[in-house]
């Protein structure tokens, strides 16, 4: 088993505080920047930062659902890692400083994939799948972090 990668960045503005602050804001904020690619979105404990309990279906494609129970540790200023509970998946989102009011956000998921054949499309295409999703998501943090 390879270990598949998928790493998407985008700038925004407005600083990097408000924009931890939002992305570690399970209840209020992430159910309003997720796109339709996720599903029975509900916090089952915690929901902000550190200690929460999420769970979604994500739609990666029209076939594959991930059934997902994440769950949330901070392990510094910058960062919010999202563990899944039903699978090998990984989500770290950092959020850097870039200038007065702007910071950089990278979501980089990274999980088993499988062997053999299916694993080399898995490795092929899941990650622009993926980068995709978290660009819509980024898009959305982006609106709701403004001004």
């Amino acid at each position: 088993m390879a270990q598949v990668t998928a790493r998407t960045e985008r700038t925004i503005d407005a600083p990097a505080e408000r924009v931890h602050a939002a992305l570690a804001d399970y209840e209020t904020v992430r159910p309003t920047i997720l796109t339709e690619h996720y599903r029975d979105y509900r916090v089952e404990s915690g929901g902000q930062g550190a200690g929460t309990r999420a769970h979604w279906l994500l739609q990666a494609t029209q076939k594959r659902v991930r059934d997902q129970l994440v769950e949330v540790s901070v392990p510094g200023p910058d960062r919010i890692v999202e563990r899944d509970a039903n699978s090998s998946m990984v989500t770290t989102w950092t959020v850097t400083p870039a200038g007065e009011g702007r910071s950089v956000v990278t979501v980089e998921s990274a999980w088993n994939g499988a062997g053999g054949i299916g694993g080399f499309f898995e490795r092929t295409f899941a990650p622009k799948g993926l980068q995709r999703i978290h660009d819509g998501v980024l898009a959305k943090l982006a609106d709701a972090v403004r001004g």
